[in-house]
């Protein structure tokens, strides 16, 4: 598959997501709205108020998406692949939004206990929800695993959260229900603010890795030097950089050579390892530059740790 069969398949698959994703969210708005007015749930109101924000944030991501998916121009050379790291910052500040609206709903209930009705009633459609999103989960994980998208990976993130929470909130109508206990739905309640923003804390972070062009992993980058020295022509490697952005990987590199090596032969050797790299990493961008074995350069190396 050449590399621009495999850019169009991953732009199919992150637009489909991100339609799945909005679609996904309307309808569990409209199913929770319904719970939420027959319970009169705190909880059930917890994740109502969580799936208009993931809602949101959906939007935002496919809007996302499209803006990276956009190919490189002449005012942005290495692409728009950082516009999903923005979404991804935009879904955290929408997921902690709705922690802080929550934790005052449920911190009033505490105060002013009143009781759950018709419990079963939001078992149902909490049970409705948890199979509606795991399948949405599940395509979100096949887009992640075929495309590497970060703003498909933040909203499969916040999905996987709302797997729980549904679960937890159809334990805390039983709870409640059983053991005739009104405090339980706000705690539980307190207990998914706690867990939403740490969904937002685990997207900020990831985000922030991107937006400040952090290395591939070490076991990447250990990859990379061992394909460039499996060449027998190649004495050594340095100055390793690498990056992602987007469903776009970045990797530049020195590799040095013979210095009374012809220019045609030193060309071959590098589009050689060039290959292999690419091999490697499926799409990857990669820029090789040819030093001469045992001179000093000019600039600082970058150790390769």
């Amino acid at each position: 598959m050449s590399r621009s069969t495999k850019k169009a398949r991953a732009a199919r698959l992150m637009r489909n997501a991100t339609y799945a994703s909005v679609s996904v969210a309307i309808t569990l708005i409209a199913a929770k709205v319904a719970a939420w007015i027959i319970t009169d749930s705190v909880a059930i109101l917890s994740t109502l108020i969580d799936s208009l924000l993931d809602a949101l944030a959906s939007v935002v991501t496919l809007l996302a998406v499209r803006h990276a998916l956009q190919p490189a121009d002449s005012e942005h050379r290495f692409g728009h692949g950082k516009a999903e790291a923005l979404a991804g910052l935009g879904q955290a500040a929408f997921i902690t939004g709705s922690a802080v609206l929550l934790v005052a709903e449920a911190a009033g209930r505490l105060a002013s206990p009143q009781p759950v009705t018709h419990e079963f009633v939001g078992i149902g459609v909490m049970g409705f929800s948890i199979a509606l999103t795991l399948g949405l989960v599940l395509y979100q994980q096949f887009v992640v695993r075929e495309t590497g998208s970060v703003a498909i990976g933040a909203d499969r993130l916040h999905y996987v959260g709302d797997l729980l929470v549904n679960a937890a909130v159809i334990g805390a109508l039983l709870a409640t229900s059983l053991l005739q206990r009104s405090w339980i739905d706000p705690a539980l309640a307190l207990l998914v603010a706690a867990y939403i923003l740490w969904s937002a804390w685990r997207i900020v972070r990831g985000v922030i890795d991107i937006l400040m062009d952090r290395e591939l992993p070490d076991a990447d980058r250990l990859r990379i030097r061992e394909i460039a020295l499996a060449h027998e022509a190649v004495q050594d490697m340095h100055d390793l950089r690498s990056r992602r952005s987007g469903t776009d990987t970045f990797i530049q590199l020195h590799i040095e050579l013979d210095g009374a090596m012809r220019l045609i032969e030193a060309h071959e050797i590098a589009d050689a390892v060039e290959a292999d790299i690419r091999k490697a990493f499926p799409g990857a961008e990669v820029i090789i530059h040819q030093d001469p074995a045992g001179i000093e350069e000019g600039h600082p190396k970058v150790a390769f740790r």
